[in-house]
């Protein structure tokens, strides 16, 4: 099959979950024998230089690039609030630009499927329906209205609820609307798949997890010191809200308990998440790392105190290969079939992550059974050349 594959995200480098999920199952496409194309912008906030893209990936996937500016004007913002129905999040990503890149291909190319990630590149079916015979594919990272409507719902802020619920309803909107206009709907997670069917859904569907390449993940044994750590995007709304609240009702007591613990930090955007905070006593700012996987080895316990998203978290899935132990909420562990004590530790109060912290220091050998059973877990369904495949004889019943 000829895919052509519609990205508001560079995903190289892989850095993120977002970015990681859509170059995964590019190549996983590509290694099944799939010619495989991305258009992708590249966005102000996660620009990449073309020529960094190694020839090696270039030579598996035909990159497009087009430069787009998504930096919030709040005059725009303010506008839009007042006088449009369009979420701002969408109204950032459409590029005239992007638009006539994609028609250059499409009147040269011809394709069997073109897959969208994500929704806000709803702007692009009525041109791909004018020059295309191509199915479309809407690949859902997760439900993008219930993200904004958990973080709504956790904010004492009444200026910032009101505005969030705002953008919750056009946003579902949107996705309403576009489920009408699509051939086939991946979601990457049974959770979102219930929540597309209560929407109205009709077309094909099937949920393909976010795969990874299990080669990449080797591990060793646990780090000699037991330690905390946090590896993500603090330009990511829930995960910045997720570490106020571990900041603000958990670390304190943990801190005082073992005096001697360590919690590292790890993400884009650190640097200016911490600015103007008083780093609290332990807590160490590694900034923006090259080698996520390096960073995951040297650590053992790993936390992710989430409160809102949807979808599956990449970096839940990557601890979990390198047989890291996970304390994470139940919406955290969302998406990914878990047993709680068996392969991940679901915690989604206060009390319960410490409760938590102090079982693993007490019995560090639990830290290695549990990781142990983590990797297992993801080895047998998260496999990214297998995922890839189900996909594609999916498209080939469903849709060809």
């Amino acid at each position: 099959m000829k895919i052509l594959i519609l990205s508001k995200k560079n995903p190289y480098p892989p850095r993120d979950g977002e970015a990681i999920a859509i170059l995964n199952m590019a190549q996983g496409l590509a290694a099944s024998g799939h010619e495989i194309w991305l258009l992708t912008m590249n966005t102000t906030k996660h620009f990449t230089p073309p020529e960094e893209i190694p020839a090696s990936l270039k030579n598996k996937i035909k990159f497009t690039i087009v430069n787009v500016n998504t930096k919030i004007r709040v005059i725009r913002l303010i506008l839009n609030l007042l006088f449009s129905k369009t979420p701002y999040n969408a109204l950032r990503f459409r590029s005239q630009e992007y638009l006539l890149r994609l028609k250059d291909i499409l009147e040269s190319q011809s394709f069997d499927i073109i897959q969208t990630e994500g929704p806000y590149l709803d702007f692009c079916i009525p041109v791909i329906r004018g020059l295309s015979d191509a199915k479309i594919s809407f690949r859902a990272h997760n439900m993008e209205y219930m993200i904004w409507e958990r973080r709504a719902a956790a904010t004492g802020n009444p200026f910032i609820k009101f505005y969030l619920n705002v953008l919750k309803r056009r946003i579902k909107n949107l996705e309403t609307n576009l489920l009408g206009k699509i051939d086939a709907l991946v979601p990457i997670s049974e959770t979102d798949l219930a929540g597309f069917r209560q929407m109205g859904v009709k077309t094909p569907q099937f949920t393909c997890q976010a795969g990874i390449d299990m080669s990449t993940y080797n591990t060793a044994g646990p780090p000699e010191k037991t330690s905390l750590f946090f590896i993500g995007s603090l330009d990511w709304g829930p995960n910045t809200e997720g570490l106020d609240w571990f900041f603000g009702h958990v670390w304190p007591t943990v801190n005082i308990k073992y005096p001697a613990l360590k919690f590292y930090i790890a993400g884009r955007n650190s640097d200016f998440y911490f600015k103007g905070k008083k780093l609290h006593d332990h807590v160490i700012n590694c900034g923006e790392i090259e080698d996520a996987l390096q960073f995951m080895r040297d650590h053992s316990i790993m936390v992710v105190p989430l409160f809102s998203g949807s979808g599956i978290r990449i970096k839940i899935l990557e601890g979990m290969a390198m047989m890291k132990t996970i304390i994470t909420t139940a919406i955290g562990a969302e998406g990914i079939t878990v047993t709680h004590e068996q392969d991940i530790l679901i915690a989604n109060t206060a009390k319960e992550f410490i409760s938590w912290i102090d079982t693993l220091i007490a019995s560090p050998e639990r830290i290695m059974t549990i990781g142990t059973n983590a990797r297992k877990l993801v080895t047998e369904n998260f496999d990214n050349l297998v995922l890839s495949k189900k996909l594609t004889d999916f498209y080939k019943e469903e849709l060809l």
